[in-house]
């Protein structure tokens, strides 16, 4: 057996990480580009539909890489494919557009960011799984870092803010149950084929959303939301996708996932930078609380 030199296991491992704080930082830009673009007058139908549209061929082109000299789905696999597309990308998406409408990037970030939480209780309620005391004193410890989070939002901001969290975290429950439900089909299909499949129903669904509530000339829009949508569809939809995947195969899944742990933090630096959100103690001690309790789910789980 031949044995990997020792630098090059380090390169792998730094290019790795690089990887995965890329990819984290890329994904979390997309609340900043979204916010910047409702700026210019855009609706959460029209806005997606613009960013599933420029993100279609990529997911097609990756579904048919991922699938070469792979057997053809069968019924079943389509059903799931169906299925988690659109609780995974389709609705987890839209929900998350509208609820930008109403509440900070940095907000947003943290309600999105107790996923791994989620996915713990619907293992819990639906698949039987037993959760330890030190997980439930993670879970309280997140939930409460965003429940100071949203309190003073609520505080600076009126009744919007409640509307918009229960849409975001609504998109946050919708992914949770695409990945309690998607570990047997990724299996069966692999990560990137699925990935590509489920984002291609998911950019459809979005596509016929728009054509089926909105008249055609509301797809005419500022050329800023043309730009905006087509740096979100390839910076922070499909490069993260690759750039996480690749991560996972230098450094593994858990390795990856802690050191996604900076995009929440990247979240409300550019929401700051950017979108001149406010950046005070209590959304500082709030962030703190909720990257605590995810990293101490990590450790137990």
């Amino acid at each position: 057996m031949t044995s990997v030199p020792a630098g090059a296991r380090a390169d792998s491992r730094a290019a790795g990480l690089a990887l995965a704080a890329l990819g984290a930082i890329a994904f979390s830009g997309k609340a900043i580009i979204v916010k910047l673009a409702y700026r210019h007058g855009v609706d959460a139908v029209t806005l997606i539909m613009y960013r599933m549209l420029f993100a279609l061929p990529m997911f097609v082109a990756l579904a048919w890489w991922a699938g070469r000299g792979k057997p053809p789905l069968a019924a079943r696999d389509w059903r799931a494919v169906a299925g988690l597309g659109f609780t995974g990308y389709y609705l987890a998406s839209f929900l998350d557009f509208a609820g930008l409408q109403y509440i900070t990037a940095g907000l947003e970030r943290l309600i999105l960011y107790l996923n791994p939480t989620l996915v713990l209780l619907i293992g819990a309620v639906a698949f039987g799984r037993r959760v330890t005391a030190a997980q439930l004193g993670a879970l309280a410890l997140s939930y409460a870092g965003v429940a100071l989070v949203f309190a003073h939002e609520v505080d600076a901001s009126g009744d919007g803010t409640v509307l918009g969290a229960a849409l975001v975290f609504g998109s946050a429950v919708s992914y949770a149950i695409y990945l309690a439900y998607s570990g047997e089909v990724v299996r069966r299909l692999g990560a990137l084929r699925l990935t590509g499949l489920a984002t291609t129903v998911a950019c459809l669904l979005c596509i016929g959303q728009f054509l089926l509530l909105r008249p055609l000339q509301a797809a005419v829009v500022a050329q800023e939301v043309l730009w905006l949508s087509l740096l979100n569809a390839v910076l922070c939809t499909f490069a993260p996708v690759v750039m996480i995947m690749l991560a996972i195969e230098r450094i593994g899944a858990t390795l990856t996932a802690q050191t996604g742990m900076i995009g929440p933090l990247s979240t409300i630096a550019l929401g700051v930078a950017l979108l001149e959100e406010p950046f005070n103690a209590w959304i500082g001690a709030g962030t703190v609380l909720v990257l605590a309790g995810i990293a101490l789910l990590a450790r137990q789980r």
